[in-house]
């Protein structure tokens, strides 16, 4: 695909676990799963959190990254623990729970990521999408996506 494409749920989510299966197919695949993001108006591109996994070098697979925002990886495993728990020919189970400004990430039953966004000026909900990145060929397989509410975070 020659850019990044997102096929997004449209009721806006702010505290909630979601659960699902993602498997990549191509040696440089790059995909994420969107969360308490917004669609770019007028653009192609979505701008807030996202739940990454690529294949390749490098390896975003437990990486909490901020898209088209502040454009960098928030929290993630060390490539060591990304070696020994990511299946890169297989399905990967993610859990992702978000709950007031916190965001947990578990890959295969590993916890990967516990972010606590310091920025109070950015909202803390919004959108799910699905992203596939534009780039090299290859495909984004997702499956067995559950989505639970969560009560708001005690402040």
């Amino acid at each position: 695909t020659p850019r990044n494409e997102f096929l997004c749920a449209t009721p806006e989510f702010a505290d909630f676990e979601l659960k699902l299966e993602a498997r990549l197919l191509g040696a440089t695949t790059n995909a994420g799963v969107q969360i308490r993001s917004r669609r770019i108006p007028d653009h192609h591109e979505m701008r807030g959190y996202q739940v990454d996994m690529s294949q390749g070098s490098p390896n975003y697979w437990g990486c909490l990254y901020d898209e088209s925002r502040r454009n960098k990886v928030l929290a993630g495993p060390t490539p060591e623990v990304q070696q020994q728990i990511v299946k890169p020919d297989g399905w990967n189970a993610y859990v992702i729970r978000c709950q007031g400004r916190r965001i947990e990430l578990w890959l295969n039953g590993v916890k990967t990521a516990d972010y606590t966004e310091p920025d109070e000026s950015l909202e803390q909900t919004g959108l799910i999408g699905l992203q596939i990145h534009g780039g090299s060929p290859g495909e984004a397989w997702y499956r067995n996506i559950t989505l639970a509410p969560l009560p708001p975070a005690a402040e």
